[in-house]
């Protein structure tokens, strides 16, 4: 199961999910493929991440949203 390699730890990143054996959140990489960045870019930037562990990201967003576990994100123009 894909979930296995996304890991929480409270005292770590805010309490952010990470993937297992990087320090890179799933808010981070989700961020790089929302600005356009491809897997092989992410894959050839990061040499531990693997296809398996980007497919895990959005098996997690996906997760969330079925839970409906979101955090509150303000937008730009909210924020000013």
């Amino acid at each position: 199961m894909l979930l296995i390699l996304i890991y929480l730890r409270v005292w770590q990143w805010i309490g952010k999910p990470v993937i297992k054996g990087t320090r890179l959140s799933v808010e981070f990489l989700l961020g790089l493929f929302a600005v356009g960045w491809t897997e092989q870019q992410l894959l050839e930037s990061y040499p531990n991440l693997t296809p398996e562990s980007l497919r895990a990201v959005f098996a997690f967003a996906a997760e969330c949203m079925r839970e409906e576990i979101l955090y509150n994100i303000p937008l730009s123009s909210e924020a000013s």
